[in-house]
């Protein structure tokens, strides 16, 4: 059974930075790509970041992108995914999921934001931001 755990999460002042983690276990197929997405109290799910399955691509949500770096790394039966969060602000302040496509069109740049292209997600982590 497939298997995203998240971890990282924290409250950090205005500019600070957090660098949230997800593990992935029992991946079902060797074609996915992993991603971000963030949701704020009363507001609607949004991507973050994703890198397809080479780990050649990523992609970053215009408000973020100069300030978040997505990555990810393998050991043994297991991979991982971070996003390093520097210079965080009060609007960053959401509970942050993993997410997992593998099955379905590549990742690519019309459909990286889309909830429907990931299988799985993760329980999600709180990331708070003071100001």
């Amino acid at each position: 059974q497939v298997q995203l755990v998240e971890s990282g999460g924290g409250s950090v002042p205005a500019g600070g930075s957090l660098r949230v983690a997800c593990v992935y276990s029992e991946l079902p197929s060797a074609n996915y790509a992993m991603g971000w997405f963030r949701q704020a109290p009363g507001k609607e799910r949004e991507a973050v970041a994703a890198i397809n399955r080479k780990g050649d691509h990523t992609y970053y949500r215009d408000s973020i992108k100069d300030r978040f770096t997505i990555d990810r790394g393998n050991a043994k039966n297991t991979v991982y995914l971070h996003l390093t969060m520097i210079g965080l602000k009060p609007d960053d302040t959401a509970v942050y999921y993993c997410a997992l496509a593998v099955s379905g069109p590549a990742l690519e740049a019309t459909n990286w934001k889309n909830i429907s292209t990931y299988n799985y997600w993760g329980q999600g982590t709180q990331v708070t931001v003071s100001s």
